[in-house]
């Protein structure tokens, strides 16, 4: 038997404008839209009535259970799969319904960092990174490789740019994998569980990268995790930079609230809102996701 999930929490109401659990119409400033959209695999039903808007230049970190629908969500964003109700939109352009050579042109503008790296073993990391610029655009290789030295300076990994991806490191790989997703410069950014499989101070390390493409390149991005630990740092802390110089601090309150939170469960949104709102909520299943282990995680 189905259970049904509240459209409602105790603290916030999910048509609440920070969470935007109502949407009716894409706006100009959004860069993805889920519109009531509902999914079920034959009588397993995996998203419900699910609605939320990431403005343009902002995060959202997605949190659930294994097997709340994080992956299904981010098939959906990429067209890959096709839901049964509701509307999904991507910088404006309604996607779910859209013939399958113009989705090819909206998956160009977006960068997806898999959890497994997806490296290429037999190229070199200049060849991974650039990979979609060398084979997919007529710009010149000269161009392309300055484009890939520009990304892995990013990066901190310019010295590396001649080597083998199995010369690297676990955190090496992830952070090629960063470069690789916005080498083409893309509007919108995917993140499937970036830092899992890592020790927590190279996690930190990918947590950094992602913190600062959000700040520093303003790129819109959604971060699919199972890392409560990672999940809270990207979400509080912000990168500045001075005369060259990138800092990683604590972040005001004015710029924590611009990464915002999802919890699914159950098929459903059970909770959308800031850092400190998610740690405050007074939620029952929320507190329990969170604190089945102790802060700081």
């Amino acid at each position: 038997m189905l259970v049904s999930v509240p459209t409602t929490t105790p603290d916030r109401p999910a048509s609440d404008p920070a969470g935007a659990g109502s949407v009716h119409e894409p706006r100009a400033d959004a860069a993805v839209v889920f519109d009531r959209v509902s999914l079920a695999f034959d009588d397993h039903v995996v998203l419900r009535d699910v609605s939320f808007r990431i403005p343009a230049g902002e995060m959202r970190i997605l949190l659930g259970n294994s097997g709340a629908g994080k992956s299904v969500l981010l098939k959906l964003i990429l067209g890959l799969l096709r839901p049964d109700a509701g509307a999904i939109y991507v910088h404006g352009q309604r996607i779910d319904t859209m013939a399958e050579r113009d989705l090819l042109r909206v998956r160009a503008g977006i960068g997806m960092l898999f959890q497994e790296n997806a490296l290429f073993d037999s190229l070199t990391v200049d060849e991974n990174v650039g990979y979609r610029l060398y084979e997919e655009s007529d710009m010149p290789r000269k161009a392309v490789r300055a484009r890939v030295e520009e990304v892995l300076t990013f990066v901190g990994l310019r010295p590396l740019i001649d080597a083998m991806p199995a010369t690297l490191s676990g955190g090496e790989r992830r952070r090629v994998g960063i470069a690789r997703a916005v080498a083409s410069r893309p509007a919108l950014l995917l993140f499937d569980d970036p830092t899992t499989g890592l020790d927590p101070i190279i996690a930190t390390t990918v947590d950094h990268e992602i913190i600062k493409l959000r700040d520093l390149q303003h790129a819109t991005s959604l971060v699919v995790t199972h890392q409560i630990r990672d999940a809270f740092y990207i979400a509080t802390h912000t990168a500045v930079q001075h005369d060259g110089q990138v800092t990683i601090l604590t972040a005001d309150d004015r710029k924590a609230v611009q990464t915002a939170f999802i919890v699914l469960h159950e098929g459903g949104i059970r909770f959308q809102g800031s850092a400190g709102e998610l740690l405050a909520s007074r939620d029952r299943y929320v507190r329990d996701f969170l604190f089945r282990t102790l802060p700081p995680w």
